[in-house]
């Protein structure tokens, strides 16, 4: 199924890694992306989160519209987000099935999400531009969470790394994760998240 299988998480350097999360044994597929654009610049500004929805050949139109609303300055980077942001829509709608993404960009400065869980949808597309990325936990150890035991090993996506969690709309043992605790270290994230719009 895939060139990593770490329980129920499927990871690889392709992309063609995140299909797994179709198959039932998967919940989790991560494509470990080796080249990753920095995007620090984006947060000098004052910028607001980004959330609408679209189809995916409308995709980059309104996110040009979306990111200079929001404040993001008009810099080649903002057109690298851009292009990354669509690549990975195209993706994740072709996997899914979409003919429209919802698309939030958010910038997160607190412990937001900072408790284990699954999400309510059936499958969720995540990857952190700027700063850590999301923390992930293996079948066994999401076991130990339900039985009130704390996990053995926390897993970290890196920055650029993409991951489709499967959520509680398609398995009784959805992917739990949870953002990464920053609260008080002044660390800036810079997080994409793609959602079935009707799910939201």
């Amino acid at each position: 199924m895939s060139e990593v299988l770490q329980f129920s998480a499927a990871i690889s350097a392709s992309s063609n890694i995140l299909r797994d999360v179709l198959d039932p044994a998967c919940n989790l597929a991560i494509w470990e992306r080796k080249s990753h654009r920095p995007f620090e610049d984006l947060l000098s500004g004052d910028v607001r989160d980004v959330r609408f929805r679209a189809a995916p050949l409308q995709l980059r139109e309104r996110q040009h519209d979306e990111l200079a609303s929001a404040g993001y300055a008009d810099v080649a980077e903002r057109d690298e987000l851009i292009a990354d942001v669509s690549v990975l829509a195209d993706h994740y709608c072709a996997i899914l099935g979409l003919a429209e993404v919802e698309v939030r960009l958010e910038v997160v400065t607190t412990n937001s999400c900072r408790k284990w869980h699954a999400d309510y949808v059936k499958a969720r597309l995540i990857t952190t531009y700027v700063g850590s990325g999301t923390q992930w936990l293996c079948q066994q150890d999401a076991a130990r969470m339900k039985q009130g035991d704390e996990p053995r090993n926390i897993n970290s996506m890196s920055p650029g790394n993409v991951g489709i969690f499967k959520g509680k709309l398609a398995t009784d043992t959805p992917a739990i994760h949870r953002s990464p605790p920053i609260d008080g270290t002044g660390e800036k994230r810079l997080l994409l998240v793609l959602n079935p719009p009707e799910e939201d």
